[in-house]
């Protein structure tokens, strides 16, 4: 009787053995079919997103400074103080350029009297002209006589050389006053009675007043764009500005940000770039509000590399090159509906495009 229950327990037991395994495989093929469809899903999936944390908030900024030289004569702005285009930023001592603009002005005022001046003497030289005509017509006819005379033994010879020396005196004095005429028309322009204002003189004065008025207008330094001031300590009132157009640098001015364009500028390896065109959507995490996640698109993508404005190229023909995966730079506008007041420039972005694309199984052959 011991026997047979002996028997029968090892039955089930290899029973139990046998089903434990039969599970076992089953669960081992379910795993292995799970992470093949898995992997398969992970594969079709991928290639759709492409991120990258090289990535930084850019918005437009500008040193603001003149490009008028002088003395800094007050400073109407607080560092972070925000701004809007027009609003004043620092003022020049007005002075020096207030006095060159009245030169300048006399000068102008000058320059119309002596244009009318040539004037005048122009018409003089022109009635000077027709009393030598005069003079040359009656040593003309002089000259004449003592011809005559000198034929028939009326007069002497000295009389009929003085007649002709006088004519050719009157000849060329008359020259002489019909060449001073030409050169007095030709600074007038070549015509008589015009318009002074339209005398080149006078339109070269004038260029000269508005030079000075337009150095005098930029004495007032205001904001090109809607922003917000930063490094006005480097400007104090004494300082010295020199002019941009002088020095190629100015000495001093004042920072300004933009508070309104603001976008991201990420650094993409071009092998990420693929399936990237602008319009794409992008989550954008900005590492100093890790909690909220801005939404932009896809605004240009830059048509070259880095290296290829660098002042040494990377390109070599040396037996040491190695490939490098180069980066392209992708410009990426925030969403109008995105608030980026508090946004600031500079700030460390991870990026992420959806780029709509899926692999497909025909992809693998």
């Amino acid at each position: 009787m011991d026997a047979v229950v002996d028997n029968r327990t090892l039955l089930q037991l290899k029973d139990t053995g046998r089903m434990r395994r039969l599970i076992g495989r089953a669960l081992m093929l379910a795993g292995v079919t799970a992470a093949i469809i898995g992997g398969m899903v992970f594969w079709l999936a991928g290639g759709r997103y492409v991120s990258t944390d090289d990535a930084y908030v850019e918005a437009n900024k500008l040193m603001v400074s003149s490009d008028v030289s002088g003395l800094v004569l007050e400073v109407d702005v607080k560092e972070g103080q925000a701004v809007h285009k027009g609003d004043v930023l620092f003022k020049l001592d007005p002075r020096p350029f207030e006095i060159a603009l009245a030169n300048a002005k006399s000068q102008l005022a000058q320059s119309a009297q002596t244009i009318r001046s040539m004037e005048q003497d122009y018409k003089r030289m022109l009635s000077d002209i027709d009393a030598q005509r005069a003079q040359v017509q009656w040593a003309q006819t002089n000259y004449d006589r003592q011809l005559a005379l000198i034929k028939i033994g009326g007069t002497a010879q000295s009389n009929v050389d003085q007649a002709q020396a006088a004519l050719g005196t009157a000849n060329a004095q008359i020259a002489s006053l019909q060449q001073q005429a030409q050169v007095q028309l030709a600074k007038l322009g070549g015509v008589v009675g015009i318009p002074t204002e339209r005398h080149p003189e006078y339109l070269q004065a004038q260029a000269a007043v508005d030079e000075a008025a337009r150095q005098l207008d930029h004495t007032v330094v205001k904001a090109p764009f809607d922003g917000v001031v930063t490094q006005v300590a480097a400007l104090q009132p004494g300082a010295m500005i020199v002019s941009s157009l002088a020095s190629f640098m100015p000495t001093s001015a004042v920072g300004l940000v933009s508070s309104a364009d603001k976008w991201v500028q990420a650094n993409l390896k071009e092998t990420d770039l693929t399936y990237v065109h602008p319009g794409q959507p992008v989550e954008i995490a900005i590492d100093t509000y890790p909690d909220h996640v801005f939404h932009g698109t896809v605004a240009a993508i830059a048509p070259a590399t880095g290296a290829m404005f660098s002042v040494l190229p990377a390109q070599n023909s040396s037996a040491n090159w190695v490939k490098v995966v180069q980066r392209l730079s992708v410009k990426i506008a925030f969403d109008p509906g995105e608030d980026t007041s508090m946004v600031r420039a500079g700030m460390s972005v991870t990026a992420g495009i959806d780029t709509g694309h899926k692999r497909k199984l025909s992809d693998l052959y």
